[in-house]
């Protein structure tokens, strides 16, 4: 495929402590996959990369303010475990994005995100669309969940999506690769990282 760094956006779904860091919330069951792809390094290896190639370089980070209002009072599926962890309280430490990918001055941190899908309580796909962009990558947390639901609805809404496999995690080795394997390959093209550089 052809890539227009002008017109491509990385997106970086929930690059946040309580997923990225020892003592996050969710760190020690995303762990063995995070170290199992390297995908800490790699993203922060891709990010420079793709900032000086001109690509837009955008942060989805998800968080609730305390007391998760924002949400249904009986939570079930991952947002259950999210709010029995006390995970992604605004102006906590474990909401805030990983120190090694702190957004730079001409990122954009989309605003807002309060469930699985970035489209679905943003508004990433005006922003998108305002900027020309053409194609979405995709990096982050979980692979099976916010990722996937991300890569769903902007395939839906006729962007040109690619996934990165080796910049996702996912609480089991088999969820990640089950979903990389399985719904990947129908709703973007997935690579790897070095694959990605390469088209830069």
């Amino acid at each position: 495929m052809a890539l227009d760094p002008g017109k491509t956006a990385l997106v970086l779904i929930e690059y946040q402590n309580d997923f990225t860091s020892p003592g996050g919330a969710f760190h020690d069951a995303v762990k063995a996959v995070m170290d199992s792809t390297e995908m800490l390094a790699k993203t922060t290896s891709l990010v420079e990369r793709a900032r000086a190639a001109g690509v837009t370089v955008m942060h989805a980070p998800i968080s609730f303010a305390k007391g998760y209002n924002e949400i249904t009072k009986h939570p079930y599926g991952i947002l259950a475990g999210v709010v029995e962890n006390q995970a992604f309280v605004k102006g906590t430490w474990g909401a805030q994005i990983v120190d090694q990918l702190a957004p730079h001055e001409a990122d954009i941190v989309v605003e807002g995100k309060r469930g699985l899908d970035t489209f679905a309580s943003t508004n990433l796909d005006f922003m998108l669309r305002s900027k020309g962009i053409e194609t979405v990558v995709l990096g982050g947390f979980l692979t099976n969940c916010c990722v996937e639901s991300t890569m769903r609805s902007a395939y839906e809404n006729g962007y040109e999506v690619v996934t990165l496999t080796d910049c996702a995690a996912a609480t089991s080795q088999a969820a990640h690769d089950n979903a990389i394997e399985h719904d990947f390959g129908m709703f973007s093209k997935p690579m790897t990282a070095s694959a990605f550089v390469a088209m830069l």
